[in-house]
């Protein structure tokens, strides 16, 4: 007859996960991702916790005749920098759950 379930032992693997994951999401906000648009014309940066920490902009970019392609560099490099960061998150939320998608990660 097959044993019932540790319930005691899955409840501290539970706990255990959940501590490892809020480590690895505080982590996160000490990386850095960086991306620029328009051959590095605009940079940004951002912490692996979607906050911007900078963002440059070449004065050469700053056309006021043009104002919508600086629009345009801004929201570029900010996508690719988010898009970068939401990779390494999920990345070291993998390497904490063993590539297990859970809800809210």
């Amino acid at each position: 007859m097959p044993q019932p379930p540790n319930i005691q032992k899955m409840l501290a693997e539970a706990q255990a996960m959940i501590a490892a994951q809020q480590e690895a999401q505080e982590a996160l906000k000490s990386e850095r991702v960086e991306a620029s648009a328009g051959g590095g014309m605009v940079k940004v940066t951002l912490t692996g916790d979607l906050r911007i920490e900078t963002l440059a902009i070449d004065p050469e970019a700053v056309d006021p005749e043009d104002v919508e392609m600086l629009q345009d560099l801004v929201v570029a490099a900010v996508n690719d920098a988010l898009r970068s960061s939401k990779e390494l998150a999920e990345q070291k939320m993998a390497a904490v759950t063993g590539g297990l998608r859970l809800p809210g990660m």
